[in-house]
């Protein structure tokens, strides 16, 4: 017991030192950092500015392009060592004019409901698509009821993110199979066409999009996808127990078309003592097209953006070289993430750290670390210094996904994630409302100190 107690308090020594030491040395930076964000910040006036002038900023379309140009400008106006931008070839998917959809009880008797193509969906075939509906919550009841009871029908699936998971974002993981994948698995069957309930823990009107793949479907078996509001799965579930044979109507005209160049956009503050070696911070410039991508990622873009302005601004000198990478084509192919790794792997360019915020502008809590046993072991300590600020909440878990090709190419030591409080968040992802007037300025702010917090951080300790 006596050595246990002496292990216990030389290791509460240690551990109490090294806290110390770090509040110590950066604590007065770390405060402004915040400082200068809150009340000098300029996130909150680009988001603005890429909202409401640019809009949504689908990969291959007009405001895509429009925002490349003017992410590189902002950062041009920064004053920073260099910016430009790195090509990349993605796909052009529109969504044509707006879907249109019914339920009909009895010839002529219809309810309308609210509906969107899924990203990369073919549309409906010339004049709408009606079929009677079968409704399952997952593949399992699809293979269950086979080929005679789905052939010609609409598969409606319905099974709603799980309420009492407080991590939204397994919740989301748990759901989404049906709409990334359910359109490939009806088609097996014969389906004529698929619904999906939006991802959504809000009961609202608001149908939610997000990418689809028909896997290895045969083009001509190729069925339309569209997403239901989560107001009209519970009233179309409801009226499909009343009456089995009811019809579903939908139209939708979107379109493939061979895929477009594009940009990364990337600025830079070169590193006084070791250039070649890089930390990373990024969001992803593309949005889906039914609202103006606020939240999903423009907050994360002005927010990474904000991060070589605040160091600058302080007066900071970084000792490795830190990049802003605004990425483009998340949503629907990860084209610049895993472009931003190939170029990397080509250019032998090893990142110490790589930081991605893609969960929204909201308040944020902490970060995910996807690192080592070691190098967590490091980082930890550094909670106290964000503990005033109420966003010490540090864990082992994943990051993004434009930085996920880094670790596949084995180009980067730590991975991390913003994590802003997430239980708001799929209220307004991939839908109509993901709109500026929906993030909060502090908030905003509050995610973009943290960010520059940890980059600084990163920087000055630099993990081995």
């Amino acid at each position: 017991m006596k050595k246990i107690f002496i292990s216990i308090f030389l290791f509460s020594i240690a551990t109490t030192g090294i806290s110390q030491k770090v509040n110590k040395k950066d604590s007065t930076v770390i405060k402004q950092i915040f400082d200068t964000s809150l009340t000098d910040g300029a996130s909150y006036e680009w988001l603005d500015y890429m909202s409401n002038n640019i809009g949504s900023r689908l990969s291959g379309s007009l405001g895509a392009e429009l925002a490349v140009n003017y992410t590189k400008e902002q950062m041009e106006e920064l004053g920073i060592d260099k910016v430009w931008l790195q090509p990349v070839m993605v796909p052009k998917w529109t969504r044509g004019v707006k879907e249109y959809s019914y339920i009909e009880t009895s010839p002529g008797v219809t309810s309308l409901v609210d509906i969107c193509a899924l990203g990369g969906s073919v549309p409906t075939p010339y004049g709408g698509l009606k079929a009677a509906v079968v409704e399952v919550k997952n593949f399992e009841e699809l293979r269950g009821l086979g080929r005679e009871k789905i052939e010609g029908k609409i598969v409606f699936y319905n099974r709603p993110m799980q309420d009492n998971l407080i991590q939204t974002m397994n919740a989301y993981g748990g759901a989404v199979d049906q709409r990334y994948s359910g359109a490939a698995e009806a088609a097996k069957y014969g389906a004529a066409g698929v619904i999906v309930r939006s991802m959504n823990f809000s009961q609202d009107d608001f149908p939610h999009t997000g990418a689809m793949s028909y896997g290895d479907t045969p083009e001509h078996l190729l069925i339309p996808a569209c997403a239901i509001s989560t107001n009209g799965a519970n009233y179309l579930s409801i009226t499909l127990k009343l009456q089995p044979d009811l019809l579903f109507y939908f139209n939708q005209n979107c379109k493939t078309y061979p895929d477009v160049q594009s940009y990364n956009v990337i600025g830079e503050i070169t590193g006084s003592e070791n250039s070649n070696k890089f930390i990373v911070v990024g969001g992803h410039l593309d949005s889906w097209d039914l609202g103006d991508g606020s939240h999903d990622d423009g907050a994360g873009c002005v927010q990474s953006m904000e991060v070589l302005r605040i160091l600058k601004k302080i007066g900071y000198q970084p000792k490795h070289t830190i990049r802003a990478v605004m990425f483009m084509n998340e949503e629907n192919g990860l084209r610049g993430g895993t472009k931003y790794a190939a170029e990397a792997k080509r250019k032998n360019e090893h990142h110490l750290f790589a930081l991605e915020s893609d969960s929204g502008g909201f308040t944020p809590r902490g970060f995910s670390f996807d690192a080592s046993d070691t190098n967590f072991a490091q980082i930890k300590p550094w909670d106290v210094l964000f503990e005033p600020y109420l966003i010490d909440r540090f864990v082992k878990g994943g990051s993004g996904a434009d930085i996920g090709p880094l670790k596949n190419e084995g180009m980067v030591t730590v991975l991390a994630g913003l994590s802003p409080d997430s239980q708001r968040y799929f209220d307004y992802h991939h839908a109509a409302n993901d709109t500026f007037d929906k993030v909060n300025k502090r908030e905003l702010e509050l995610g973009a100190a943290a960010m520059t917090s940890i980059i600084y951080l990163m920087d000055k300790y630099a993990l081995k």
